[in-house]
This record gives structure tokens, C-alpha cells and sequence, in this order.
């Protein structure tokens, strides 16, 4: 039996409540993404200010279904048709210069003695959060055009490449056994896709029937695919991270062409609005403000980390698009690309329970995260202006 402290849940879920309706009332004066107020007011209310919650193994428990499910959006928002060609290509090559950046600054930090493993730092510096971002990037009208499908891309690879690294390198196996276990996997949900296919092409009248009843076909369907791969991910001793990410593709092309706004409606009000913040004010309840605060240093570490997320992800922004965009719009593309927060939190995680890095550190580097999530995509948006209308005004582009 599982123990269940109702009032640390209820708080959980207050606070989700809370900081939704302050995003809305704050969106005029301050666009805040809501996730940073979920993190923000789970610290304040967490064991190291309030006391008023603690995280146990129940609210962790649906902590884990949200990140699960927060990856499965970042998943099925990659339309592969839209971002193939061009796009994919420079994203490939900028997140490799990313990670060869990244790399190289924390072997410089480890040298120092500011951090102990220069792989955990720079993974952690190579994300992109684009599950955080396409909220705020579809409000903004800009995954309607040719700067949001680049975006998108980059973003993508981003994700996807970290995930991959966590996979192969982070888990307890080796990275022989890990692999043999991806292809394993690969091979699983390349069935699934067909299988998931097959079962819209042929039932899609019957399925398209139950999306205002109660038999909810194709909610119930999508979840199920999440929950089977995380699962079956975890079972392999991958990261369930995969098996969100891969379950939202695997929607996205089941449902090519099928995509009705009731359908994404209710999936995103099942992820968004009950799983999805429970990992988002966990991560807060789990904040380690003291490591943070004991040492002024550690301060000066998260703007440290918050420059280098710019460095490493802007970089290849401003170098790789100059025949893409102009340099207002590589600059916009350099502050989205370096929004982070979903994959440091779960890298620098993995880091401390496996002692590969100091609670201090990963403070600094949550901290920075939060930092660029509240930061990057409001200077993004600035630099961009009015240019995501004009440019999805223009004769010829439409997003395939």
C-alpha cells in the first residue's frame, strides 16, 4: 500500500490551479509561461520555505505521468513531413555543434572543480525544451510560419538528441546493452505505428463517433500508446522520456491528415490540465533552494549556466541560418533554441543520485533553466514582433 498525504496533494493540485489563473491574469503585463509559475509556487510552498506540502511516492507516482506526458506532446507537435529537407538538416548539424560546444565547456568546468562530470553538465546545456515553448509559440501565431517549422526543427533535435544520450550513456546498463535494448524498443513501436496505423485507417468513422461521448476512442487510444511505451521503455531500462517522445510521434502519423481540434482539445486538457503540472510543482517541492542559496557562488553559477544555455544553443542559430533569416531573426531563434528546463531537470536528477553531481549544481542549473524559460522566449517573441502575422500572411507559405 502506498501511503497517501491527501493534504500535500491537494496543495499540489491548488497550486497548479493557482498558478494557471495567475498566468492569465498576468499575461497582459507579463506573459510567464505557466510551468514557471507551477516551479515557482512549488518551491514556496514546498519543505524549504512553507512546509506546506512534500512530495511522497503518490505524488511522485503522478509526477512521472506527467513528464511522460509532456514529452508525448513534444512528440506529437513534430509533423516530420513539415520539418524534413532542409530545416532537419541544419538542425542535426547545429545540435552536434551544440553538444561539441557543450562538451568542451564542461570539460573546462570539470577541470576547474566546478562540476565533477563534464558528460551530465553538457547534456544538460544541449537541450532545447520545445514541449515547454509550442504554447507560448502557437499563442504568438508562430508555428503557423517558416520561422516556427525551423523552430520546430531545432527544437526536435534538441529534445530527441538528449533523450537518446540519456538512453545510451546515463542508464545502469552499458551502452552495448543499452543499444541492443533501443533497437529493441525501435523495432516495438515501428510495429506499433503500423499496427496504430491500420487501426485509424480502417475505424476512423467509429472513432471520430466516440470523440462526444463517453467512449472517448482515440483519447483513451493515445493514452494508452503513452502509458505502453513509457512502460515498456522502463521495462527495458530505458528512460520513460523515450517513450513519450515516441508515443507522440507515433499519434502524429497514425492521425496524418485526420488531426479534428476536438480531438487535441481534450488531449491537451487531459495532459495540460491534470498530469502535466504535477511534474512541474514536484520539480518545484523538490527544489533544493538551500544548496543554492548557502553559497553566494552558487548564485553566480546560475547566471554562469544561464549564459552558457545561450552560448551552446545560440550559437549554431547565428552561425548555421545566415541564408535562412536575417540576424533579428537568428537572434530570436538563439533565445528559443536556448529555453531549457524539462530535460535539466530530469538530467541533473539522474546526476545526483547517481553522485555524479552536487546538489549545488544542479540548483545552479534548475535555476538557470527556470531563468530561460522566463526570460528566452519573451525576448524571442520581442525580436520576432510583428513579424509571425506578416509572415504567415505571406502568398505561398502554409505549414504542411
Amino acid at each position: 500500500m502506498i501511503e497517501v498525504d491527501g493534504t500535500s496533494f491537494l496543495v499540489v493540485v491548488g497550486v497548479a490551479l493557482v498558478a494557471a489563473v495567475l498566468s492569465a491574469r498576468l499575461a497582459r503585463w507579463l506573459p510567464l509561461p505557466v510551468v514557471v509559475l507551477e516551479l515557482i509556487l512549488g518551491i514556496i510552498v514546498g519543505p524549504e520555505v512553507l512546509g506546506l506540502a512534500a512530495p511522497d511516492d503518490f505524488i511522485e507516482f503522478f509526477a512521472s505521468l506527467g513528464l511522460g506526458m509532456l514529452f508525448f506532446f513534444a512528440g506529437y507537435e513534430i509533423d516530420l513531413e513539415r520539418i524534413r529537407g532542409v530545416p532537419l538538416k541544419l538542425a542535426a548539424v547545429g545540435w552536434i555543434i551544440s553538444l561539441a560546444l557543450a562538451y568542451a565547456i564542461g570539460g573546462i568546468l570539470a577541470a576547474l572543480g566546478i562540476v565533477i562530470s563534464l558528460l551530465f553538465v553538457g547534456t544538460a546545456m544541449s537541450t532545447t525544451a520545445i514541449g515547454t515553448l509550442i504554447p507560448i509559440l502557437s499563442d504568438a501565431g508562430e508555428m503557423k510560419t517558416r520561422f516556427g517549422t525551423f523552430l520546430l526543427a531545432a527544437g526536435a533535435i534538441g529534445e530527441f538528441g538528449p533523450i537518446l544520450l540519456i538512453t545510451l550513456f546515463f542508464s545502469a546498463t552499458s551502452p552495448v546493452t543499452s543499444a541492443l535494448l533501443l533497437f529493441a524498443f525501435v523495432v516495438i513501436a515501428v510495429v506499433t505505428a503500423v499496427v496504430a496505423t491500420r487501426s485509424v485507417v480502417t475505424g476512423w468513422d467509429a472513432i471520430e463517433r466516440t470523440l462526444e461521448t463517453s467512449g472517448q476512442i482515440a483519447i483513451r487510444g493515445s493514452v494508452f500508446v503513452v502509458f505502453a511505451l513509457a512502460a515498456l521503455a522502463s521495462e527495458l531500462g530505458l528512460d520513460l522520456l523515450l517513450g513519450g517522445f515516441v508515443a507522440g510521434i507515433i499519434v502524429r502519423l497514425a492521425l496524418k491528415g485526420r488531426e479534428v481540434p476536438v480531438f487535441e482539445s481534450k488531449l491537451t486538457a487531459v495532459g495540460y490540465g491534470f498530469l502535466i503540472p504535477f511534474f512541474f510543482v514536484t520539480s518545484g517541492l523538490n527544489f533544493d533552494i538551500a544548496a543554492l542559496v548557502e553559497d553566494p557562488v552558487n548564485l553566480l553559477k546560475v547566471v554562469m549556466f544561464l549564459a552558457l544555455f545561450l552560448v551552446v544553443r545560440g550559437t549554431p542559430a547565428m552561425l548555421l541560418y545566415r541564408k535562412v533569416f536575417d540576424a533579428r531573426d537568428r537572434m530570436a531563434l538563439a533565445f528559443f533554441s536556448a529555453t531549457q528546463l524539462p530535460l535539466v531537470v530530469a538530467i541533473t536528477t539522474i546526476a545526483v543520485e547517481q553522485k555524479e553531481m552536487r546538489s549545488s549544481t544542479s540548483a545552479s542549473l534548475v535555476g538557470a533553466a527556470i531563468l530561460s524559460t522566463m526570460i528566452f522566449p519573451l525576448v524571442g517573441l520581442k525580436l520576432r514582433g510583428d513579424r509571425s502575422s506578416a509572415a504567415a500572411a505571406e502568398p505561398g507559405w502554409a505549414p504542411s
